[in-house]
């Protein structure tokens, strides 16, 4: 059998939207009651599930007490805000990724490709190192990131307009002009940072952590993903014709222009937020759209669900290694993703090449 018959096939026998999604669903559920219990002081998994179920309307009554406080505090308080940061993060970062690659129409396209990373980072660090954003209070970081991240998409965004319309190769080269010119800025401010503990604590941040995940750093990352998402799911039909060019989905009724300002705001918006609360964790938005289409073809009404919960999923086992690896001492989530992803990423393109030839 020649190898475009087996990739037919293939195509043929690939698991239904509604089942996969099912058992992802099924996966994130687990994934949740399992790696609340994990770290340097681990909750069985018994224990875990009997305090969330605790915790729900009219049920939770009927939960017999049978564990101490310390473990619900873990639970509640340390361990279950951090999962669900997790799981938001992954997502939005996977569909992210997803958004940016119809916009370019390229597969090697992920969330920080417009310069929002590396000017968050900029933004971060001079409030982090000389206390610039501190009159923004307790959220003074995640404030100060996003007002970078939002400088950066300006200036990309007006860049890349030629004649009232985006022009992607602009786009993608002004975005690797304002990242290097937010890089520069983040190198000049950590190279003049006043102590090592803050320039310690930048680096950790730029490396994509976890660590300091609360309840009310979830509400704005949670609503931009579910409304985004809603966006995306709604135009799924006008993000599969973009992908066979600007001048074939116009003569086909998409208003490219419109869509093409809708993906720059809604994936700068996604990595905008996602960044000023976990700082750059990066290769999510790369690798789990391309193993999602490996799943589901490329259609965007499958391709969307599946690699927001993928992307979910895979942060927070990835976190989950971040903590116990070097135990009590925890591993920057960005430089676990890099390690793992990168080797994982080149085996997939392999694949498609071998598949392809």
């Amino acid at each position: 059998m020649k190898r475009k018959e087996i990739r037919l096939l293939a195509e043929k026998n690939k698991p239904g939207l509604a089942v996969l999604i099912g058992i992802l669903l099924l996966a994130s559920i687990l994934t949740v009651l399992l790696t609340t219990g994990l770290g340097p002081v681990s909750v069985p998994p018994g224990t875990t599930a009997k305090i969330l179920l605790s915790r729900l309307p009219f049920f939770g009554e009927s939960i017999p007490v049978s564990w101490e406080i310390l473990d619900e505090n873990i639970v509640l308080g340390l361990r279950l805000p951090r999962v669900c940061l997790g799981m938001v993060v992954g997502a939005s970062l996977a569909v992210c990724g997803v958004a940016m690659q119809a916009l370019v129409r390229n597969n090697l396209a992920d969330p920080f490709i417009l310069g929002v990373s590396n000017g968050a980072s900029a933004f971060a660090t001079l409030g982090m190192l000389f206390g610039a954003f501190s009159f923004l209070g307790t959220y003074s970081l995640s404030i100060s990131a996003f007002i970078g991240s939002a400088v950066s998409i300006l200036f990309v965004y007006g860049i890349s307009r030629v004649r009232g319309r985006i022009n992607i190769t602009q786009l993608l080269l002004s975005g690797v002009a304002v990242s290097m010119m937010m890089d520069g800025v983040t190198n000049v401010i950590t190279l003049s940072a006043p102590n090592a503990l803050g320039l310690h604590n930048a680096e950790f941040w730029m490396s994509g952590s976890l660590a300091g995940a609360r309840w009310a750093y979830l509400t704005l990352p949670l609503v931009v993903l579910v409304l985004c998402m809603a966006v995306l799911m709604i135009h799924y039909r006008e993000l599969n014709l973009l992908l066979l060019g600007d001048e074939s989905a116009a003569a086909l009724g998409v208003n490219v222009r419109r869509l093409q300002k809708l993906l720059v705001l809604v994936a700068s918006l996604m990595a905008g937020v996602t960044i000023a609360v976990s700082g750059s964790i990066g290769f999510v938005g790369l690798m789990v759209p391309h193993f999602t289409r490996f799943l589901v073809g490329g259609d965007h009404r499958k391709v969307l669900p599946v690699s927001a919960l993928l992307g979910g999923i895979l942060v927070v086992w990835v976190d989950v290694a971040a903590r116990l690896l070097i135990a009590p001492e925890e591993l920057p989530v960005g430089i676990l993703t890099s390690i793992i992803g990168g080797p994982i990423f080149i085996w997939m393109l392999k694949k498609s090449n071998r598949d392809k030839a």
